[in-house]
């Protein structure tokens, strides 16, 4: 799972690592949006996922993840439940301008158990805050992984994935 506040990069994501082409169901924002979803950070969105975004990547031969970007609302936070079924593990995607955005998805995958990484997107290669205070921020044990990601570049995301993959099966031989 790809998941995070709204705006923070998931459809970028998934579109930038997935050998096929991403299954999205963007739609577009109306006024209905005006005064509950913040644009202040998300230059100039008119669209936003309304359900999933779907994706493919190959990480070896025998090794295949299916990716699903959530909803960043909290009105769409209704399917993450069906959407993590089966899940090894989720990336939060993070944009430290809006730290606060990731907090609900922290929570999920802390009280569900799921292994996750904070994945913190560089947005313009603006990166504010470093790991360790974000760690801090986040009051984030020293096991779940922090690193730096562009969601825009495929070798970024795809070496996010390869962490998420690397922790999640740590975390099952704890």
């Amino acid at each position: 799972m790809v998941a995070g506040g709204f705006g923070v990069g998931k459809t970028t994501f998934v579109g930038a690592v997935s050998e096929i082409n991403p299954l999205r169901t963007e739609a577009v924002m109306t006024s209905a949006s005006a005064g509950i979803d913040d644009l202040t950070h998300t230059g100039d969105k008119t669209t936003t996922t309304v359900a999933m975004d779907f994706g493919r990547i190959t990480l070896d031969q025998d090794l295949i993840l299916y990716l699903f970007g959530t909803p960043g609302q909290d009105r769409f936070w209704f399917m993450w439940d069906d959407l993590v079924r089966g899940a090894i593990g989720a990336i939060v995607l993070v944009d430290t301008r809006r730290l606060a955005d990731c907090f609900p998805a922290v929570d999920y995958f802390e009280n569900s158990g799921l292994p996750f990484v904070i994945a913190l997107n560089g947005f313009d290669g603006n990166q504010p805050y470093n790991p360790d205070e974000v760690r801090e921020a986040l009051q984030i044990g020293p096991d779940t992984p922090i690193i730096t990601t562009d969601a825009r570049h495929r070798a970024d995301a795809k070496s996010a994935l390869i962490t998420l993959v690397e922790h999640a099966l740590m975390a099952r031989l704890r």
